[in-house]
């Protein structure tokens, strides 16, 4: 991961990266900070070829799209274990 970009408007600063297993995109989780008014976003960046896809969001709606994707991922898992 790449350090934090400044310029006199925002730093974006590297969360993660990760190569999705099926289908190959590129996701990137960013740290988009103003640097008028402070605010902070969570920047969702994901590449399938050429092609972008970008969203920002706010942490209450990161909080919950969070909670909602652990919700899954552990439905999944038990299911992968033969939990009920």
């Amino acid at each position: 991961m790449e350090p934090p970009a400044t310029d006199d408007k925002l730093t974006v600063t590297p969360l993660l990266e990760l190569r999705l297993p099926i289908g190959g995109q590129q996701l990137e989780l960013q740290q988009v900070d103003y640097a008028h008014g402070g605010i902070s976003l969570l920047r969702i960046r994901l590449r399938e070829g050429r092609r972008f896809t970008v969203i920002d969001i706010d942490p209450v709606s990161a909080l919950q799209w969070a909670e909602a994707m652990s919700r899954w991922a552990r439905l999944q898992s038990d299911k992968e274990h033969g939990a009920t």
